[in-house]
């Protein structure tokens, strides 16, 4: 008998079942029967195995076996000393596997579980993934596939296998098997994206561009995952090519020229099986884009340029451009210009364009000059050109320039860029200095100056230019002036400026002042005790040197001068005294030695105190100090004095016109009532100061109130004014007394009302009254008139309003309930 190698999968080995409580318990010698019997049967499951196995077939998988040194050392065991045994088990079956995506119209047959048990009736159960629709198993053990599986969906199926007897006894427990899905070539290839590439003009070969990938879903580990690429001729294959195995796209050439061409595509082809024709493929274009680099040398359009520029053109502008072609990109253009050595008027400046732009350095003069022509070159920046240029035999390199400058009308030229004269002070000098002027052009106008500053303390001559000081000058107020001159041609107008400093140069004009701390004098203080130092100072630049000396002598004190600017105050002769009510104080005179000598004499207090051994004043008599008030205060306050008089005046003025306008209207021939309140109870017949009634009942009989001077008789006042009717059903007033006094007083208190622009000559007060509600009524005497008229029709009163009201009741008036 021949045996062959076989591979075992641990996952079918299973260990055998624990023994049985019957039969826990064994003797030495059975169990040796049980070893024996256990090894000739893995002897022969090996053998029938071996034989079973053949070239494209599953191997058959023995489980349950144990070595042969196991087994004896497992013997030894047992002959030694009892112990308790498992029962193998005896699952046998074979790998199995299940192709992807074959038909399965009826369940078929994969494989069989099997088992070493002796059994009449056996039932398999499987559990795990695809066991409840995938796989099934009959009570042979023949497992079964009901589907159409898809190996990129699941690779493998993981089940467990139980075997029952014929009264469901588990014989053997669970044995874990794997059903693997093999793989068929049932996917294309798949390009994830869009590739772009690019690369640099005139790169070498081999120069790497991008890389191309593609997915297949099929087993990598086989052919049907395994993918090639390739060009294919749907693209461009003259200067790329493609690494088969990786998909790195490179270049083949070294001529590519972005001038030329600037971009390729390529279609790459990814094909799997290897690359054999029986394989599946896709393809996807790539593009390549072709870069610049500086390959080429800029060149003029043209050999000659005319250009024309104003004589005022300004310096460090452009005055034309130079084009240049350069069939580079932009921003790989590098041109670099040159011009002649004696060229000092114009530069070369590089545009935005990276073009040539000619700029004007120094000015122009039309007059001086009016054309220049030389040449300008130019040259690519050499260490950026990476290769040989393609027109380096065709390219302009040198161009002629020729500027014309164009005559205009200029304004002024100065004769300086700044002008700066010295000014004594407090001194008028007619000639400062002269400011000059000229019109560049061949036409020499005229030109008038002057100062824009109008409160320039400085004027100038507008024919010459001279500048002369319109008023003294103080150094100390100001010592500086700046200003500018405007220069204007005429006719044209046109005008410059100029800047103009005035120093202002010092004179002695100052006198010094003293500079001293307080002065105090000791009661005890013996001769020549100095008492204080005396310094002073100059508001003058020039350096000055004070000397010092007493105006007045003075019996107790001197001053001794040192020369240095300083002096001492020293002691004559003593003893002081606090209960002296006399004042000590020194006349100080300062001259500054300068040019003119200016002198200044200062009184100088000096206090009296009473002081400790260490000349410290403890207690000192205090310095009468003089109270005074400048000129400027005292001009001030009479300004504000003279102020308040001149309001006072015009106040009372217009007071005094007031009432004088008020006396003119009083004396005028116009007719003036006052009413007024009353507040009173009457004083009988006699009182007729409150009110007349007279004169509304005189009105009644001839009315004299409003007779007019001529005599003449005229129309009645009631009839000139037009009366309201309240009430239609109210029947007028028979008599014409009674009208003219109603639309006199209506007249007037329609003006009152609406003249705003009228004196109100007329006061009209409330006139209270009791009313009818009184038990005692009114004691007035108005009802009791002895003119003779008191039968009279008063019914018009009450078409005036409430405000008449009492007086309408006063003239027995019945229809009260109007008022209501």
């Amino acid at each position: 008998m021949i045996f062959f190698p076989i591979a075992v999968s641990a996952q079918f080995i299973h260990p055998p079942p624990p023994p049985s409580p019957v039969n826990g318990f064994v003797s030495r010698r059975e169990t040796g029967i049980m070893a024996l019997l256990r090894l000739w049967t893995a002897g022969l499951i090996v053998a029938i195995a071996a034989w079973s196995v053949s070239p494209g077939i599953s191997e058959n998988l023995v489980v349950g076996s144990e070595r042969r040194q196991g087994v004896a050392e497992e013997i030894v065991r047992k002959e030694s000393h009892p112990i308790l045994s498992r029962k193998k088990r005896e699952w046998i079956w074979n790998s199995l596997y299940v192709e992807e995506e074959k038909p399965a119209a009826i369940p078929y047959k994969i494989g069989q579980l099997k088992s070493s048990q002796r059994v009449e009736v056996k039932r398999f159960k499987i559990e795990g993934e695809g066991a409840d629709g995938i796989f099934s198993v009959d009570h042979k053990g023949d497992l079964f596939v009901s589907k159409s599986l898809d190996r990129e969906e699941k690779s493998a199926y993981h089940l467990t296998a139980r075997m029952y007897d014929g009264n469901n006894k588990l014989i053997e427990d669970s044995g874990d098997f794997v059903v693997q899905v093999t793989d068929i070539n049932d996917n294309i290839p798949i390009f994830p994206k869009t590739y772009n590439g690019s690369i640099v003009e005139r790169s070498t070969i081999g120069t790497k561009v991008i890389e191309v990938r593609a997915t297949d879903a099929d087993d990598p580990t086989t052919a049907n995952g395994e993918l090639r690429y390739s060009l294919t001729p749907d693209g461009d294959l003259s200067a790329f090519e493609i690494d088969s195995i990786t998909g790195m796209i490179s270049c083949k050439v070294s001529t590519l020229d972005r001038e030329t061409k600037s971009q390729y595509v390529v279609v790459v082809r990814a094909q799997d099986m290897r690359g054999m024709v029986s394989g599946s493929t896709a393809t996807t274009s790539v593009t390549v884009s072709v870069t610049d680099t500086n390959d080429n040398i800029a060149s003029f359009t043209r050999r000659t340029y005319e250009l024309r520029v104003p004589e005022d053109h300004k310096l460090n502008s452009r005055i034309g451009t130079l084009e240049l072609e350069d069939r580079d990109q932009i921003q790989n253009k590098e041109p670099i210009f040159s011009l002649p050595i004696d060229n000092k008027m114009f530069y070369m400046e590089l545009g935005p364009s990276k073009d040539g732009n000619l700029m004007l350095r120094q000015a122009l003069d039309y007059e001086t000059r009016n054309s220049y022509s030389f040449s300008v070159q130019v040259r690519e920046n050499l260490r950026n050109l990476r290769f040989p240029a393609d027109n380096v035999a065709t390219a302009v390199t040198t161009a002629q320039v020729n500027v014309k400058v164009v005559d205009v009308d200029e304004p002024p030229v100065f004769s300086q860029l700044t002008y700066t004269f010295n000014v004594p002070e407090e001194r008028l000098v007619n000639n400062v200095g002269t400011i000059s002027a000229r019109d560049p052009d061949k036409a020499g106008k005229s030109i008038r100056y002057s100062i824009l500053d109008k409160d320039c303390p400085i004027a100038i001559n507008p024919i010459t230019g001279q500048m002369s000081t319109l008023r003294t000058l103080d150094r100390e107020l100001e010592a500086a002036h700046m200003f500018q001159v405007k220069a204007q041609e005429e006719p044209s107008g046109l005008e410059s400026f100029v800047k103009v400093n005035i120093v202002v140069e010092d004179v002695n004009d100052n006198k010094p002042e003293l500079d001293v701390d307080d002065i105090f004098v000791c009661e005890n203080d013996g001769v020549n005790t100095v008492i204080g130092t005396l310094r002073a100072t100059d508001k003058d630049d020039q350096p000055a040197s004070f000397t010092f000396i007493l105006a007045s002598p003075s019996s107790n004190f001197s001053i001794r001068d040192f020369g240095n600017n300083t002096a001492y105050v020293l002691v004559n002769q003593g003893p002081f005294n606090l209960d002296d009510p006399t004042d000590y104080s020194v006349d100080v005179s300062i001259s500054d030695g300068g040019r003119p000598i200016q002198t200044s004499i200062t009184k100088l207090a000096i206090k009296a105190c009473r002081c400790d051994a260490r000349r410290i004043p403890t207690q000192c008599k205090a310095v009468a100090q003089k109270m005074g008030v400048s000129v400027h205060v005292l001009i001030a306050i009479l300004l504000c004095i003279l102020t308040i008089l001149v309001i006072v005046i015009l106040f009372v003025m217009k007071k005094r016109y007031h009432k004088d306008s008020l006396a003119g209207m009083k004396n005028s021939g116009e007719i003036h009532e006052q009413l007024v309140t009353y507040d009173e109870e009457g004083g009988g017949e006699m009182d007729t100061n409150g009110y007349d009634v007279s004169i509304l009942t005189s009105a009644f009989h001839d009315g004299s109130l409003l007779r007019h001077p001529d005599c003449l008789p005229h129309p009645s006042l009631y009839a000139m004014v037009q009366k309201s009717q309240p009430h239609q059903h109210q029947v007028q007033p028979a008599s014409a007394g009674k009208g003219d006094m109603a639309a006199m007083i209506e007249m007037k208190k329609h003006d009152a009302d609406y003249d705003r622009e009228g004196f109100p000559y007329d006061t009209l007060h409330i006139y209270g009254y009791e009313g009818p509600e009184s038990i005692a009524g009114s004691l007035s005497s108005l009802g009791s008139s002895s003119s003779g008229g008191s039968d009279s029709d008063y019914d018009f009163l009450s078409d005036w309003g409430p405000r008449f009201r009492t007086l309408a009741e006063l003239y027995g008036v019945d229809d009260l309930d109007y008022y209501h």
